[in-house]
């Protein structure tokens, strides 16, 4: 399942790539949180609709609540989508930005199968993942102190 999983994944990035913006848009605003390096190599799409895979293996899974969940934005490896009408909400963009960071640190596979499991075993609210995405974006939200995000996803995942 989870092949397919980023199968779909792989083709939905495949076909928006035209449509891809990079992050380096936002260096400015998120100075001191996110290098530069990493903006660069990170992008979004403003969709219509959020993409999200729906075959039956996920709703068997339990996965059924994610799937019919309305979201705002959602993550896939180093390019997340962003409903139309959010392109300028920046916490937003900040959350799915930790999101491209926890891909990169464990790759594809593992991100796919722990986020699953997260959700599966403490619901969405309460999985890690999205609770560290969650944190961060509230952190950013207060005008805090500028810190490494990748590196801190990095050595807190």
């Amino acid at each position: 399942m989870i092949n397919k999983i980023e199968s779909r994944i792989d083709e939905t990035i495949d076909g928006h790539l035209k449509d891809r913006v990079s992050c380096e848009c936002f260096a400015k605003a998120f100075s001191g949180f996110y290098p530069i390096e990493f903006l660069s190599r990170s992008y979004y799409v403003v969709v219509e609709q959020i993409p999200k895979p729906d075959f039956p293996e996920l709703r068997q899974a339990g996965l059924g609540d994610l799937i019919d969940r309305p979201l705002s934005g959602i993550t896939y490896k180093d390019t997340y989508f962003i409903k139309k009408g959010c392109e300028s909400d920046l916490v937003l963009h900040f959350h799915e930005l930790v999101h491209v960071a926890q891909w990169q640190v464990l790759g594809p596979s593992n991100f796919i199968t722990r986020y699953i499991s997260e959700v599966q075993q403490q619901g969405y609210e309460d999985a890690p993942l999205e609770k560290m995405a969650y944190g961060l974006q509230n952190v950013f939200s207060k005008k805090s102190f500028p810190f490494n995000v990748p590196n801190y996803v990095r050595d807190n995942i």
